[in-house]
């Protein structure tokens, strides 16, 4: 049961945690590069140090909001049900 109850709550949660993770990236990227727009892949003008910097700064930023809400998500599914959903 905790698992049917978890599936939704995961998939909505999955979705908060992909926007604000990407809110995060452009606060912390603006901080640390001084520039308001992060470098895409294709950017001509920007390095490869640079767009790869700005890569793992942004995967490192969206695996640590994802652990975080989805696991706030599991303890709030248990506090729910009783259950851990697995």
């Amino acid at each position: 049961m905790g698992k049917l109850v978890y599936k939704p709550v995961g998939i909505l949660l999955g979705v908060a945690a992909g926007g604000i993770a990407g809110v995060v990236f452009k606060q912390v990227w603006k901080r640390v590069a001084g520039d308001s727009d992060a470098p895409n892949a294709t950017d001509e003008e920007r390095g490869w140090a640079e767009i790869l910097a700005a890569a793992a700064l942004q995967g490192a930023i969206f695996a640590l909001v994802k652990a975080a809400v989805d696991r706030g998500g599991a303890v709030g599914v248990k506090r729910l049900t009783g259950r851990w959903p697995t």
